[in-house]
């Protein structure tokens, strides 16, 4: 940044404060995700940021670098969404023909939308702090995300600033206007909430490299088992503790045996198999669902699914409803060729 062109800005040069934040702008936006959980609710917080920065920019001393101003601009946004935003209703439950087995647990969140890795792009991947303590896969992964969505909001922007972001607790103290002893306090009840729900990074194998040929048999043989309704084929991908979810419905299925019997009741019920459409989200393999139409030669979407990786296997399918293909450039209906 030159101070010419910040001159500029402060001068009402909307171009200049164009060139100003636009560097800056996905990163923002992925925080606003991982603070809000949604995709919408972070784009609506991105715009407010913009607004507010625009019209504070007389507040910006140059005590810091522009781009933490504008973290620091964010995180207030999305502080005071998360403050002002009523409480998310429970889905509804499933259509009684449907009949799902019983679940292991009820979730606690279910609004935590996919996000699109082509909305990654040109983000950098490395630890942006030397306070990180996640990388850039492990802090966008759908785990994260909704273990993160578990905790008070002021918990959730000091863990994401110290352990995502990397800032000191000096800089988050002056961030969020706090002692850096109220911040050490909210991030150690943070940690702890984190270790319960996702565990420590070393709990399971890692995924394989995105794209990789040991990811690329996975999804083969994943999608070789919905074109062709096979469960036992399907099961022996999974994880003896494999997690079913299916946002905005709360049900949870945990467990191979559970799985099995939830493909067998609900999946592939009536003999259905699908055509998946692969895309990604969240750095993690994830598939467009289209089943065919008895009556038509036509495909209809049937939601979004995201597969978690732990080495050879599947530890995780979180299932979304078909209001989030849109963002993923997938249509609602494709030709049965």
């Amino acid at each position: 940044m030159t101070d010419d062109l910040l001159a500029r800005v402060r001068a009402g040069d909307g171009q200049a404060f164009a060139e100003l934040v636009d560097p800056f702008r996905r990163e923002l936006q992925v925080h606003c995700y991982r603070m809000l959980g949604s995709v919408e609710d972070a784009e609506d917080a991105m715009q407010d940021t913009l607004v507010a920065a625009w019209r504070g920019l007389a507040a910006f001393e140059e005590r810091s670098s522009v781009r933490t101003w504008l973290y620091r601009v964010a995180t207030s946004r999305c502080l005071n969404a998360l403050r002002t935003a009523r409480r998310r209703p429970r889905s509804a439950v499933p259509a009684p023909d449907i009949e799902p087995p019983e679940p292991s647990r009820l979730a606690e969140v279910t609004w935590v939308e996919p996000y699109p890795d082509q909305l990654l792009e040109g983000i950098p991947t490395t630890a942006p702090g030397p306070e990180a303590r996640y990388e850039a896969g492990e802090a966008i992964s759908l785990a994260f995300i909704t273990a993160v969505q578990l905790l008070p909001p002021r918990q959730r922007a000091v863990l994401i600033l110290r352990d995502v972001l990397g800032y000191s607790s000096r800089e988050v103290a002056g961030m969020l206007h706090a002692t850096e002893q109220s911040i050490a306090s909210a991030l150690k009840r943070a940690r702890a909430t984190l270790r319960r729900e996702i565990g420590a990074p070393d709990k399971s194998p890692p995924p394989p490299t995105p794209n990789s040929p040991v990811e690329q048999q996975l999804v083969a043989r994943f999608t070789r088992a919905y074109a062709t309704g096979d469960i036992d084929g399907l099961v022996g991908l999974l994880t003896d503790d494999v997690l079913l979810a299916m946002p905005p419905l709360p049900l949870l299925y945990q467990g191979r045996e559970l799985a099995a019997r939830f493909h067998t009741a609900v999946t592939f019920r009536q003999g259905r198999t699908y055509r998946c459409i692969p895309t990604r989200a969240n750095g993690q393999p994830a598939f467009g669902l289209y089943i065919e139409d008895p009556h038509a030669r036509v495909l209809h979407a049937n939601g979004l699914m995201v597969l978690t990786l732990a080495g050879d296997k599947i530890c995780a399918i979180t299932r979304f409803d078909n209001s989030v293909l849109p963002g993923f450039g997938l249509p609602r209906t494709l030709p049965d060729s």
